[in-house]
Formats: structure tokens, sequence, C-alpha cells
């Protein structure tokens, strides 16, 4: 399917200097994050089955009638943002398998669904990040939360961001990942860098974020996560 860029830049009000300066030193963006973000993942509407979340992949395709998975049961998921403490803070990012049912060779954080074992979002974050990129759970200091995140595969998403401290190691599950990569948080948080681009799929023109890094394209939940994370650490 071909991309169409249907904008450039989002245009939006740019950061301001104390703002950017909580994007490159850990304390700095701790203290930002734990004023900004919730302490708890945001409960899911119980009427969220019934229409579209208020922060997904609907929020730039109003119009569009809803998938059948979308009028099932929310199939809660969470993904860990990964936080590195260098100068400046930098995003971990994952390249899935091409191989795997659902969004093959497309960029994502570590995470996937919840499981009867996972005590709630957070451990189902942090196992994710284990099981995918062999990321110890003592490296992770979790920050808080983001707003969920609802996708157009029927799956309710619950962004965990958190600081990795310094001394890990990381592995990738080859039949998972098949690439680790950095992008610069600044970079990620520019708006300047935020486009909207759209695809014809099932007929029907949809419409998502996109951010370019070099030769790594970011899009789809990835990207709108990204944006939400965004506006909640520069609107506040």
């Amino acid at each position: 399917m071909a991309t169409i860029i249907e904008s450039g830049p989002i245009l939006g009000e740019r950061m301001s200097t104390s703002t950017a300066d909580s994007f490159t030193a850990a304390d700095n963006f701790r203290q930002l994050a734990e004023r900004v973000l919730f302490r708890d993942p945001p409960s899911i509407d119980e009427d969220s089955t019934a229409k579209p979340a208020s922060l997904g992949d609907y929020d730039l395709n109003p119009g569009i009638l809803p998938d059948p998975a979308q009028i099932l049961p929310p199939k809660p998921a969470a993904v860990l943002i990964p936080i590195l403490a260098t100068t400046p803070l930098s995003v971990l990012l994952t390249v899935r398998s091409d191989h795997l049912p659902n969004h093959a060779g497309q960029i994502s954080f570590p995470g996937g669904k919840l499981e009867e074992r996972d005590a709630g979002p957070a451990a189902a974050a942090m196992r994710e990040a284990d099981e995918e990129i062999g990321l110890d759970p003592r490296f992770i200091e979790p920050v808080g939360f983001l707003d969920w995140y609802r996708t157009g595969s029927g799956y309710v998403i619950s962004p965990l961001v958190a600081l990795i401290k310094p001394g890990y190691t990381l592995k990738a599950d080859p039949g998972e990942v098949t690439d680790i990569f950095e992008v610069p948080l600044p970079f990620l948080l520019d708006v300047a860098n935020h486009q909207r681009h759209s695809r014809i799929s099932r007929g029907r023109q949809k419409h998502f974020y996109a951010m370019t890094y070099g030769e790594r394209y970011i899009w789809g939940a990835t990207a709108g996560i990204i944006k939400n994370l965004h506006k909640r650490l520069t609107d506040s």
C-alpha cells in the first residue's frame, strides 16, 4: 500500500527552554514525569467497547466506523517506553520480526498483551521487555503511565514510561525482535518531526502519525503513543 504524505510537520507550540532541559538529564525528566504522568494506569471506561477511545488510532479517523474487532471487549496490553539516561536522553525502540502475525516488521516499544500471571500493566510491560530484548527489571525505574491508547486491532494499551539505569545489557529474542535501536528523546518530542500520513486499507483511507529518523520509519500506534507522550509532557 502506498503511503500518502498529506502534510509536512504538524504545527504546534515549541517547547519552552525549561521543558526542553527536562529531556537532556535524567533527574530533570524524573521530576517532570512524576508531576505530569499517572502514578497508576488510568482505568478503561466501561463503555469503551462501544465507542472509539479519546486517545488512539481513531483520533485522525473520526468518520470511520470501527472494524469488527472494535466492538468486542478490548484486549488489554502494555508497552514499556524505555528512556535511557544518555545526554540527551534517548528512547529504546525495536523492530518486530517479519513472521509475527500482527504488525510484522514494524517499529514498536517492547510490550504485549496482559497475561494471567501479570499483576498489572507495569508487570506486563517489564516482563515483555525482559523477554523481547533481555532488559532486566532491576534496571527499570518506572516514572508513570500515559493515557491508555486504543488500537484499530482492538487492543487497549497502557504505556509505562521508565528511566533505564546504567549497566544493563540487551539481547533480542529473534523470534520477536530483529533489531534494537535508540532515538534521541528531543527528536521524538519535537513537533517539527511529527507528520500525518495515510494509507489505503480495505478500500478506505486511514490516517496516522509518523516520524522518520534516518532510515527508520516510526508510524501507527507507536508514533501515536509518542505523540501522546509529547502532549502530556509539554501541555502541563
